[in-house]
């Protein structure tokens, strides 16, 4: 069959290769980074560096895609998951992958000029965790919490951009993220570990191997304990409280969605996770606007 040349042409194939059509990557990368914005602006944020954040948010994650589907294209074709992605079905040639992610990251990089230096230089770091994630999957055995690092690194650059600092309750907030990554992308896993032990990728769900359902509410114990923490060291209110208590209930059921391992039920859980940091965010804002105007 004839591939489409132009670039107008080809856009519907770039569109899937940064999964602009699967939105929760963007959800789960943007939840963490919102909490954070809004902690750190006292709920307040300037409207700029909202935007600049959102965007840049959506355009990192679609990098992120590119980058990782390049790093991935010899191994994405054995599993049955990923076997018909652009880059790996032959859709799209390599370089033009790698020139989507460049592309993308400019465009994300460019947003971040009218903020301080901190800023950019902690955003050179999130440039480099999002090429190198993908290469983490063939030496580390827990690659899910560098993810959780990647994910999580619009924490410290939010709180450098309203703030010019990095405070030690945004290392807290990267550190909660980094478990519930470890959660949610394990129950990812799950559903990919056969493919995964045949094609010699590692992967959380490998790791913890018949102890990964408890390892996946572990996980979520220890990030909404410390949730919990950074809400009393906030002095915030019951509306956060409220809002971390319905992420308790969200993550008990996804316990009923995989202590059978069921590939239907892991992914169902996995795509869950967005309504978890739509609940803690939505009592985080609720919180500081009702503590805003009382005051």
């Amino acid at each position: 069959m004839k591939q489409p040349t132009g670039i107008l042409q080809r856009l519907p194939l770039y569109w899937r290769l940064v999964r602009m059509d699967r939105p929760i990557g963007i959800q789960l990368l943007l939840w963490p980074t919102l909490w954070a914005v809004l902690m750190a602006s006292e709920g307040r944020p300037d409207v700029y560096v909202l935007f600049a954040f959102v965007t840049g948010t959506v355009l990192m994650r679609a990098a992120g895609c590119a980058i990782n589907d390049w790093a991935d294209r010899d191994f994405d074709r054995h599993v049955k998951r990923t076997a018909l992605r652009p880059l790996t079905a032959g859709l799209i040639r390599p370089a033009e992958a790698l020139a989507v992610f460049a592309v993308l990251a400019l465009l994300a990089m460019l947003l971040l000029i009218p903020l301080n230096r901190l800023t950019w230089v902690l955003a050179l770091f999130a440039v480099f965790l999002a090429v190198s994630y993908p290469f983490t999957k063939r030496f580390l055995s827990l690659p899910q919490a560098y993810l959780g690092i990647a994910f999580g690194f619009g924490i410290p650059m939010a709180y450098a951009a309203i703030q010019n600092s990095v405070p030690v309750i945004a290392w807290l907030l990267l550190l909660a993220n980094i478990f519930w990554a470890i959660a949610y992308d394990t129950e990812y896993a799950m559903v990919d570990r056969d493919d995964d032990l045949r094609i010699g990728i590692k992967s959380s769900a490998i790791t913890f191997g018949r102890f990964d359902v408890l390892a996946v509410m572990l996980c979520y114990v220890c990030m909404l304990s410390l949730m919990t923490l950074i809400a009393h060291l906030q002095a915030l209110g019951p509306f956060m409280y409220f809002g971390l208590a319905a992420a308790a209930g969200l993550m008990a059921y996804h316990y009923r969605l995989i202590r059978d391992r069921d590939r239907d039920g892991c992914l169902a859980a996995f795509l869950g996770n967005n309504w978890v940091g739509l609940v803690i965010a939505f009592g985080l804002a609720m919180d500081l606007w009702f503590s805003r105007n009382q005051a």
